[in-house]
């Protein structure tokens, strides 16, 4: 069966940058959308960045990290990315990739696959 791992969470002080990763296993996903959710402390999961299937062509953040988030995809490579630029104090959470069949599933939180997460700390 499918398996989503993120990788490339960790300490980060405000004003860097962090790389993160998602690569499916079991199957190819290009034929699938898929995103990103975080929760922070004390809040429920939130939607972060979302790409279109195959080439990605279609994205969509957040307002809280437009301009400062890429998502991106290597079909290649099973993967997906999410490249933060000018990271802030409420950046810090958990982050989730998800994948999807149907785009809208990956935006409103109900994919079919969810991946069990990699912690993001920013510090001042």
């Amino acid at each position: 069966q499918v398996q989503l791992v993120e990788s490339g969470g960790g300490l980060v002080q405000a004003g860097g940058s962090l790389t993160l990763s998602c690569t499916a296993s079991g199957r190819a996903l290009d034929d699938h959308a898929m995103g990103w959710f975080r929760q922070a402390p004390e809040k429920e999961r939130e939607f972060v960045a979302s790409i279109s299937r195959y080439s990605g062509g279609s994205t969509r953040y957040t307002d809280a990290v437009k301009g400062r988030f890429t998502v991106s995809r290597d079909n290649a490579k099973n993967t997906m990315y999410l490249q933060m630029n000018s990271l802030k104090l409420e950046d810090t959470a958990v982050y989730y990739c998800n994948a999807d069949p149907i785009l809208h599933s990956i935006v409103v939180g109900t994919p079919n696959y969810w991946g069990r997460g990699t912690q993001v700390t920013v510090s001042s």
